[in-house]
């Protein structure tokens, strides 16, 4: 088979003297929807932000076939490793557009810009209604849509995405959950971090079950599901 687009092996990174994560071992390859789940102080946020360059780490990181663990966070996101953050992040006091065009500031062409702006705007319509309005006056299923528009005219070839369904209403999130499976048809690559497992679940190909800063389980989407003890642990049956 051919070499996954990412592959970590025995990852380890904390803060300081504290360490959060020990002996990380994932892979992704193209065109999948991984969701890597787990509760709150799992230590998933860590994960990404070793995986992006901001924050040092031991182990190794391989990234479309480079070693990219040495290599700053620019750097890793202009190879197309790009990260929609927890909380949004948005620009609140510029436009929509704006905003959507900040996702292109390190893009090495911008000759496509204009067709990739369309293309989010197909997937968040409301977007375009909305593109020269304030971003922090949106709802926060607005701002959501216009955080992952922003990641993905950055040009992704990884989308990962930090709790998406942090906050908003399950129509929102199944909305939301929807675009993914769209996104992952247009040759975008996913990995879905979430504290909400059996929503990431529902739309993703394979998963990992982050506890404590190790990974515990991992399979098929179904398989993990279907398992007595993550149900037990994430549904209370």
């Amino acid at each position: 088979m051919s070499e996954p687009l990412l592959a970590v092996r025995d990852l380890g990174a904390g803060y300081g003297e504290m360490p959060v994560l020990r002996g990380i071992d994932f892979e992704i390859r193209e065109r999948e929807i991984v969701a890597l789940v787990g509760s709150n102080a799992a230590g998933k946020t860590t994960l990404l932000r070793a995986l992006s360059g901001v924050l040092p780490h031991t182990g190794q990181i391989r990234f479309a076939g480079e070693d990219v663990g040495g290599l700053p966070s620019d750097r890793i996101f202009a190879l197309g490793l790009v990260q929609v953050p927890e909380g949004r992040q948005l620009f609140g006091q510029m436009t929509v557009q704006d905003n959507l065009l900040m996702g292109a500031y390190r893009r090495s062409g911008r000759l496509d810009l204009a067709q990739d702006l369309e293309r989010v705007y197909t997937l968040f319509p409301v977007l375009k209604e909305r593109r020269r309005q304030f971003a922090g006056s949106m709802s926060g299923g607005e701002q959501q849509m216009c955080a992952m528009a922003r990641a993905l005219v950055a040009s992704p070839r990884l989308l990962m995405i930090d709790e998406m369904s942090l906050g908003l209403a399950p129509a929102v999130v199944d909305q939301l959950l929807d675009v993914l499976v769209e996104i992952r048809g247009q040759g975008v690559t996913v990995l879905l971090v979430e504290q909400d497992v059996f929503s990431a679940l529902r739309v993703a190909d394979r998963g990992y079950v982050l506890e404590s800063g190790a990974i515990v389980r991992e399979g098929s989407a179904r398989d993990l599901g279907d398992d007595p003890e993550v149900q037990r642990a994430y549904l209370g049956v």
